[in-house]
């Protein structure tokens, strides 16, 4: 039985969802749904009420597209298949498990609804889970010269994401790569917190991308992806070299110890 108890309504569903996901909107949350990979539940009225594991299940979902780049296609599979294998991070606080207690057939019943409706998108090779190139947090710290307090602090704000295997964090080239820059902003200054503005504007960055790319990727074959791939590697040069730019433009004027 659907009560007010029980169930959250879609705005409040948004409410708990924006610390963390800033960008998340309705619209997102309905196409989601859409999509088939939640399935919330309906009044007598048709308004949507969402179970606390609906919830949780969302937030895995948002995560693993913000910090994985995973297409909704090889997220539902994960969720209808729960092949996670090491991919739940110690801070996070959701797992692909958590409907298939209520799923038939091994699998939240929503997963299984029009599976070829996503496209593929481009896997990113430096997000592969590959242990034999992730290292653990003691290496990393080693191998880095790096403040704990600070790479505590890095996980905590979402800006790296370990992976949890057995019980041990491993951080990814990635990961190392991104620590080692912030740990140089904090050396000078930059705050934590500053730096996860460059966090979401490179994923909006990037989802403006995604939007060139996917018609490349809807035709489904090997000299469309190829393109799909360079159009994403000349669009990621060209923010870089613009992004520099910007930069410039606004330090000119502190250009030989002069201002405007």
């Amino acid at each position: 039985m659907v009560t007010d108890n029980n169930f959250l309504s879609i705005g409040e569903v948004l409410g708990l969802l924006l610390e963390e996901f800033p960008d998340v909107t309705i619209s997102k949350i309905r196409f989601l749904e859409s999509q088939g990979l939640i399935e919330p539940e309906r009044t007598a009225s048709g308004y949507r009420k969402f179970s606390r594991s609906e919830v949780e299940r969302l937030k895995f979902i948002l995560r693993e597209q913000r910090e994985n780049y995973l297409p909704l296609k090889i997220i539902r599979s994960k969720l209808e298949s729960d092949t996670s294998d090491g991919m739940i991070r110690p801070y996070d606080d959701t797992s692909p498990h958590i409907e298939r207690s209520q799923a038939t057939n091994g699998g939240h019943p929503s997963a299984r609804q029009n599976l070829s409706k996503a496209p593929d998108a481009p896997t990113r090779k430096t997000k592969k889970t590959d242990d034999t190139s992730s290292i653990s947090r003691s290496e990393l710290l080693q191998e880095l010269d790096a403040s704990d307090v600070v790479l505590k602090s890095l996980v905590a704000n979402g800006l790296v994401k370990p992976r949890l295997v057995g019980d041990i964090e491993m951080f990814s080239p990635l990961d190392k790569e991104i620590v080692e820059i912030a740990s140089r902003f904090i050396d000078k200054g930059i705050d934590v917190r500053h730096l996860k503005t460059w966090k979401h504007t490179a994923e909006r960055e990037f989802g403006l991308f995604e939007q060139r790319i996917m018609p490349f990727l809807r035709q489904r074959n090997p000299a469309a992806r190829q393109e799909a791939m360079e159009l994403l590697r000349e669009l990621t040069e060209l923010a870089d070299q613009l992004r520099s730019a910007f930069v410039t433009v606004a330090a000119r004027g502190y250009d030989e110890g002069r201002t405007q």
